[in-house]
């Protein structure tokens, strides 16, 4: 996960351009725009699950209708990145990650048996069935996501745009650029450590608390917070939902605005945050129509687990191809200049490339299969 993201970090701040703009340069557009599409849905189903869930979640703390939290959450959300410049959304964004370690808090409430979590973390029980082979690639598509990819690079283009970057490195005509290598490779190691670190400790509650239990069935995120209620006490409960929301917050910005960067670069609309509305018209759309779209599928009664288990699947899916793209862009010279990737990261990002297709293989031969 380090590696492919620091190629994406890589890719945007040595070209200067986001990823789907990078891929058309060794893929014919239609072949971009499918996948892009693909990402799109994805993010939507997603955008939903989390919509839901953060309404949920607010009813069970507050009371309240969950639609109309879902209301909040979708125009409050969607109206923030449309007419909050980015050089002020951007610290709001990095603030949101500190209620992720409400997650990290919870795991301490509960009584968990170290011994026995750390050796299934470290020796899991395989088991070799479709199901497993789809819960696989869905955490795989969850954590190294195509979602990830475009907006990692799109970062730095932003970065560089509002002037706290030089221009892109491959266009400096000073030799150097070893600062801003280092600086993303501190910057991407630290916020995947951390990221999986978080997760982590989801999985270890909800396995204590739910799993351990005889609790296997959850169809929503608020369910599983309910659950761990009576089982946990009311201050678990309150800091998983607490959890829920900041969650929801952080990530409908980062779901809604990858999937805008994607195609606004394929069509050559302007693709940045710090545009006013009318500047952007087609990047904001996007926005606010994957945001809208997603608090509509709310109201179709699919619940948000199912949502979130498919759209990670589809992620886990589509990020192969994506994940051989860049490989590709970011060893080619012509595209990179004197910043082609070095061997190491080459050789892990091939082998994270690598072990996504093993995990995509399985599923669809145990889908075969069975």
């Amino acid at each position: 996960m380090i590696a492919i993201q620091l190629v994406s970090a890589q890719i945007g701040r040595v070209t200067g351009k986001g990823l789907a703009a990078n891929v058309m340069k060794i893929v014919p557009r239609w072949l971009v725009l499918g996948l892009v599409a693909l990402l799109v849905a994805a993010n939507t189903f997603n955008i939903a699950a989390d919509i839901a869930a953060m309404a949920e979640a607010l009813s069970l703390v507050i009371g309240g209708l969950n639609h109309e939290h879902a209301l909040i959450f979708a125009a409050g959300s969607t109206l923030l990145q449309i007419f909050l410049p980015y050089r002020r959304y951007a610290p709001v964004l990095k603030f949101l990650t500190l209620t992720l370690f409400a997650y990290v808090a919870t795991a301490f409430t509960v009584q968990i048996p170290w011994s026995t979590a750390l050796l299934a973390a470290v020796w899991p029980k395989v088991n070799v069935s479709a199901d497993y082979f789809m819960m696989v690639v869905a955490v795989l598509g969850t954590t190294i996501s195509p979602y990830l990819f475009f907006w990692q690079a799109s970062q730095e283009v932003e970065e560089m745009n509002l002037g706290q970057r030089d221009k892109p490195l491959r266009e400096e005509t000073r030799r150097g650029g070893d600062p801003e290598l280092t600086r993303m490779k501190v910057d991407t190691t630290l916020g995947m450590l951390l990221s999986n670190g978080i997760a982590f400790f989801i999985i270890l509650t909800t396995a204590t608390v739910l799993n351990a239990n005889g609790v296997t069935n959850i169809s929503s995120a608020t369910q599983a917070a309910e659950a761990l209620k009576p089982l946990a006490g009311d201050f678990t409960f309150a800091l998983f939902a607490l959890g829920i929301i900041g969650t929801g917050l952080l990530a409908i910005p980062v779901l809604a605005g990858s999937a805008a960067y994607g195609v606004a670069e394929i069509f050559g609309w302007r693709a940045t945050l710090e545009a006013k509305p009318e500047k952007a018209v087609g990047f904001y759309t996007i926005i606010a129509a994957a945001t809208i779209i997603g608090f509509g599928l709310g109201f179709t009664g699919i619940d948000s687990i199912h949502m979130l288990v498919w759209s990670a699947v589809l992620n886990g899916i589509v990020a192969v191809p994506i994940m051989a793209m860049m490989m590709l862009i970011v060893s080619n010279g012509a595209i990179m200049g004197r910043f082609k990737a070095r061997s190491q990261l080459i050789a892990l990002g091939w082998l994270g490339t690598a072990l996504m297709a093993l995990a995509v293989l399985a599923l669809l031969g145990s889908s075969v299969i069975g």
